[in-house]
């Protein structure tokens, strides 16, 4: 499936959403900062990226996830501060990416990195009803681990 999303550069620099592969399921989302740049201190330091960019999706059965980069998180310990950033259909804003810093040392988002993916999904509108059972299963209401380990 092809779609054609429109995207709005809303700060000088700002550069498109880019797919690095032909089979990349995300596209890159690029940090649209100041000069200095955004300082992500050690242990646990957080900021609010801007990445200069409004998107329009094509309507409400669609949805972009803001996912977390592995190369970011598995080498430099950056990654999304609230685990996955969802941008519904009718936002129009600018889309900023949290950030949070898990290593031991400082780290400097420039202007132009690589900060985050970008994911367009379709999304299942549901309508959800009180009930007073719902139907059994061979799990029940085991969660948590309760499938073990294989």
């Amino acid at each position: 499936m092809n779609l054609t999303i429109p995207v709005k550069k809303l700060r000088c620099g700002a550069k498109l959403p880019q797919r690095a592969t032909e089979g990349a399921a995300g596209a890159d989302l690029y940090a649209c900062c100041p000069e200095a740049g955004v300082r992500l201190a050690a242990n646990g330091g957080r900021a609010v990226v801007p990445t200069g960019i409004a998107v329009e999706l094509p309507g409400p059965e669609y949805v972009a996830l803001v996912f977390a980069r592995s190369g970011l998180g598995i080498r430099k310990g950056i990654t999304l501060s609230n685990g996955v950033g969802v941008i519904d259909s009718d936002y129009r804003g600018e889309i900023s990416v949290g950030l949070v810093n898990l290593s031991g040392e400082d780290y400097l988002v420039r202007d132009g990195d690589r900060i985050a993916q970008l994911v367009i999904l379709p999304v299942a509108s549901a309508r959800f009803v009180q009930a007073e059972n719902l139907s059994e299963t061979q799990r029940g209401e085991g969660g948590l681990g309760s499938t073990g380990r294989r």
